[in-house]
């Protein structure tokens, strides 16, 4: 069975331009915010090992099975699913599996924003610090040559205590996605990515060859890819490595389902899916490298946590030569990749209200920008005038969590594996056989394993790794 094409569907102009947006979704401030951030709590290689294992056996056949219901359905995240599952016999309520994760999605858009600020904040102030150096007579100086390192540390605290900064940037931020997925999927998100996907890989490569000529190299790949097993058998580093593989990968929020939705049907979803989920894990890897051999350089702690790229970095640069042009590079770059990553985040809501509601893009853009804006000001704010407030003290874990930290957290921990968990089981035992395997583009023994993971190892691992998540003391 073979579905229709709804009347003025769009379409990606080539598979080129579909593996670039879907790798651009991926690719995000979940390769170089959040993988080092995660790494460097989690103790290095035990994280790094469980990741690439996690990406390999449970994220890449998700990632397949979101992008077959999308271009199955060809409509919006929860049509496809729930036309999937008539097609299959089985019930439309399947269809859950696209409403948690369009709930996912939009929530992390709504604390996406917020760091996303924190990146152009850093754009700004990196900017004006180069060209400060170079009026000086000094393009090579190190970042903020002229402060102290203790001034340089400051920065995030002063941005989080103003905020009508805070909001501001946040604001600026929505506004340019917004305009993207208003635009239309070729006119907007596949010429975002086009044009922004190979500046995000020029500039990683330059970041990564400048980390290793001037930063501590073989200590960054010892504590990447030396795993204290010991350390990697804790619960909490299993789920933050799964967290991470769905984060990264944007599984479970109906990213993919939306993109593969504009997939024509001579797309090779087996080989595509796999090198989306090998070019995102890669980034990963990279970044790593570029980061964590700069911070091994100046003596600086790898476990900094969230503050790694907005503390430890800038003081990091501070003390390397041509520190303030790397330093306006790695955020200019970071920039690129939250905003390849917003625009899926937004357009998984916004087809599905153009769809629903027979809305204008426009309209649809406009109106569901403006709500992730709005609900992100709790984050925003979550950090000065809202920062004693605990939304979720009653769930364990949570207790001490603000309001940035409480939707991170229960996205990444609840939402996003959930999504997944349904997302296993319906297309491993539920959706019709025979059109899932024509869909995916396998055959033979390749086939075979994805149906086992899929069936299987998926949704064991994921359902036993969201317990874990959620309740860490079950297991001592």
């Amino acid at each position: 069975m073979i579905a229709t094409t709804p009347p003025g569907q769009a379409r990606w102009s080539s598979r080129a331009a579909f593996v670039l947006a879907a790798t651009g979704s991926a690719v995000g401030l979940g390769n170089l915010w959040r993988f080092p951030t995660e790494a460097g709590m989690n103790g290095g290689g035990a994280f790094v090992f469980f990741y690439i294992l996690f990406v390999a056996l449970i994220a890449a056949p998700l990632l397949l099975s979101e992008t077959l219901i999308g271009r199955h359905g060809q409509r919006s995240t929860i049509a496809s699913a729930a036309y999937l599952a008539r097609q299959s016999g089985a019930s439309p309520a399947w269809s859950a599996l696209a409403i948690v994760g369009m709930i996912a999605n939009t929530l992390i858009l709504t604390f996406y924003g917020v760091v996303a600020g924190w990146v152009l904040y850093f754009v700004y102030t990196s900017g004006a610090d180069l060209l400060g150096a170079i009026a000086g007579g000094q393009p090579l100086a190190g970042a903020y040559a002229t402060e102290s390192v203790d001034h340089i540390r400051t920065l995030m605290p002063n941005l989080f205590a103003n905020p009508a900064l805070l909001v501001g940037l946040q604001f600026l931020f929505m506004a340019a996605t917004t305009l993207i997925v208003a635009r239309g999927v070729k006119g907007g998100i596949e010429a975002a990515a086009v044009w922004l996907m190979p500046a995000f890989f020029f500039l990683l490569i330059a970041i990564t060859i400048y980390a290793a000529i001037t930063g501590d190299f073989g200590a960054a790949l010892t504590f990447l890819f030396t795993p204290d097993f010991e350390r990697a058998l804790q619960p909490g580093v299993l789920s933050a490595a799964l967290g991470q593989a769905f984060f990264s990968l944007s599984l479970g929020g109906g990213a993919m389902i939306a993109y593969g939705a504009y997939a024509s049907r001579d797309t090779n979803l087996g080989s595509t899916s796999g090198i989306i989920a090998f070019a995102d894990s890669g980034v990963a890897i990279i970044a790593g490298l570029a980061i964590f051999p700069i911070v091994f350089s100046v003596g600086l702690e790898p476990n900094a946590g969230p503050t790694l790229m907005f503390q430890t970095l800038p003081a990091a640069f501070h003390a390397m030569p041509g520190g303030a042009l790397v330093g306006l590079a790695f955020f200019v770059l970071a920039f690129f990749a939250a905003l390849t990553s917003s625009v899926s985040l937004l357009e998984i809501s916004v087809s599905w209200v153009t769809e629903k509601f027979r809305m204008s893009r426009f309209k649809a853009a406009v109106m569901m920008g403006t709500i992730v804006f709005l609900i992100g000001l709790l984050s925003a704010l979550s950090f000065n005038i809202l920062a004693d407030q605990r939304p979720i003290p009653f769930v364990p874990g949570f207790e001490n969590a603000g309001w940035f930290d409480a939707i991170d957290g229960i996205t990444s921990k609840l939402f996003l594996p959930l999504s997944g968990l349904i997302t296993a089981v319906f297309i491993g035992w539920f959706a019709d056989r025979k059109l899932v395997n024509a869909e995916t583009g396998l055959s033979g023994p390749v086939l075979g394993m994805w149906r086992f993971l899929i069936a299987w190892v998926c949704p064991l691992a994921v359902a036993a790794i969201l317990v874990i998540g959620l309740f860490p003391g079950l297991l001592g």
